[in-house]
C-alpha cells in the first residue's frame, strides 16, 4: 500500500476540517477525492504533505508513518505535490523551472518532454508568460522532475480548456501505466471517471461514500453530494 490514512483529523488554527478520515491508495492506483468546494479535499492533500496541522490519526506512506515529519522530509521521501495555485517561478524559463527541481531518478528533462511535447516547444519562454493550461502542465512536469514515488494532484483541471484537460488525462493515464500511484482531488466527474480506479466522496470533512469509479458513477447520492 503506497498510502494509508487512519482516522485522520486535521485543520487550521485548532479547528478540525477533516474528521476521522480512512483512505488507501494502492501501488499503481489512481484514487480520486470528490466533493464540493469546502468539503475538505485540499485540506486532505495538504495533510498528507504536512502543510496543515494533524490533530489525530496517522499518515502512513509505503509503510512509514509520516505524521511527525515536516513537509520537506516528506518531499525527500518521494511525495510529489502539485498545488492548485501552481507556484511556478515566473521569471525562469520553462526549462529552468524543470531543471531547478530535478533529483536523480528515471524522470529526466527528455522524458518529461516526450510526455508533454508542448513544454519542449516553449522551453525558452518565461513561466509568467505562459497560459493557465501551460502553467498547469509545467507544474505537473516540475513535480515529476523530483522523481516522486507518489503524486498528489490538487484540482489539476480547474478552469482549464477542454483540450488541456484532455492532455492532463492522457498524462495521468500514462503515469498509471508506469505504476505511479496518484491521489487526485477533483470536482470534474467526467475527468475522474476516465482516469481514476476508485474514489472517496467527502462532505464536511468526512467520507460519505467510497468505491470504484464504476460503482460511484451509477449512484444518485454522488450527484447529490457534488451538486451536479
Amino acid at each position: 500500500m503506497s498510502l494509508r490514512l487512519e482516522g485522520l483529523s486535521a485543520g487550521y488554527g485548532g479547528i478540525p476540517v477533516l474528521h476521522g478520515v480512512d483512505l488507501e491508495v494502492g501501488e499503481g492506483e489512481v484514487v480520486a477525492l470528490l466533493g464540493r468546494n469546502g468539503a475538505g479535499k485540499t485540506t486532505l492533500i495538504k495533510a498528507v504533505m504536512g502543510l496543515v496541522r494533524v490533530y489525530a490519526g496517522q499518515v502512513v506512506y509505503w509503510g512509514q508513518e509520516l505524521t511527525p515529519l515536516p513537509s520537506y522530509r516528506r518531499a525527500q521521501l518521494g511525495l510529489g505535490y502539485v498545488p492548485d495555485d501552481r507556484r511556478i517561478f515566473p521569471e525562469l524559463t520553462v526549462r529552468e523551472n524543470l531543471l531547478i527541481a530535478h533529483r536523480p531518478g528515471p524522470w529526466s528533462l527528455e522524458k518529461v518532454y516526450r510526455m508533454l511535447p508542448r513544454l519542449q516547444e516553449i522551453e525558452h519562454r518565461r513561466g509568467g508568460l505562459l497560459s493557465g493550461g501551460e502553467q498547469q502542465m509545467l507544474t505537473i512536469a516540475r513535480t515529476l522532475m523530483t522523481n516522486p514515488k507518489l503524486l498528489l494532484l490538487d484540482e489539476p483541471t480547474e478552469g482549464l480548456a477542454p483540450l488541456i484537460v484532455e492532455e492532463i488525462a492522457r498524462l495521468v493515464l500514462e503515469l498509471k501505466r508506469e505504476g505511479m500511484p496518484v491521489l487526485l482531488a477533483e470536482q470534474n466527474l467526467r475527468f475522474t471517471g476516465r482516469v481514476a480506479d476508485r474514489a472517496y466522496v467527502l462532505e464536511t470533512g468526512e467520507v460519505r461514500l467510497s468505491g470504484t469509479m464504476d460503482e460511484l458513477l451509477h449512484k444518485e447520492e454522488v450527484a447529490a453530494l457534488l451538486s451536479l
